[in-house]
């Protein structure tokens, strides 16, 4: 599996943005190749509908057919990439790229939303529950200090996944980072 996607394209990103596309890939990529059928029962949905979007996430380079695990009726699919990514600067530049970049933060707000209402804690050893959750901060970074902290975490992050692999109390975990200027009063949005 190739470690990234980088999309340069709108386009592009649109078609990965649609709800039940971004569900299919990321379940591709944190549980595995599968079957339309696989998929649709995770989904709730049909296997017609997950095999016409696997079709569309195959059509632009997100998803291929899987050869070492052939099932021999159906098509099984796997993740090209360990994950997408974008330049929120590059795609922003047009009123299209604005767009797609808004609609695809809206599904990473939603997979936050769906894996936080799933969580029970009553499933977890105390441990787990400890370390697990969300915080929120307010501090005063500029742009560069943002870069920073963003290049930071992906480094710690890295690191600790390297030293805890072949822990027997090591879970797949979903990550989430980000950090978005608050805006401030209108005077100093024109300073700037």
């Amino acid at each position: 599996m190739e470690e990234q996607y980088k999309i340069s394209d709108p386009q592009v990103l649109k078609v990965v943005a649609h709800p039940l596309r971004v569900r299919l890939l990321g379940l591709l990529r944190s549980d595995g190749p599968a079957t339309a059928s696989e998929l649709g029962r995770k989904v709730g949905e049909s296997s017609g509908s997950t095999s016409y979007h696997l079709r569309e996430l195959f059509k632009y380079g997100f998803i291929e057919e899987d050869p070492d695990r052939r099932d021999g009726r159906e098509r099984r699919w796997r993740a090209r990439h360990r994950y997408t990514s974008w330049d929120n600067s590059e795609l922003s530049g047009t009123d299209e790229g604005r767009e797609a970049v808004r609609i695809m933060r809206m599904r990473q707000v939603e997979t936050l939303a769906r894996v936080a209402q799933d969580h029970d804690e009553s499933r977890w050893s105390p441990e787990w529950v400890r370390a697990a959750g969300l915080s929120d901060d307010f501090v005063e970074l500029s742009p560069a200090g943002l870069r920073e902290f963003d290049e930071r975490v992906d480094e710690l992050l890295r690191e600790l996944v390297a030293r805890h692999c072949g822990d027997p109390d090591v879970r797949q975990v979903h990550i989430w980072r980000g950090g978005f200027p608050r805006p401030g009063t209108e005077e100093e949005e024109q300073d700037r």
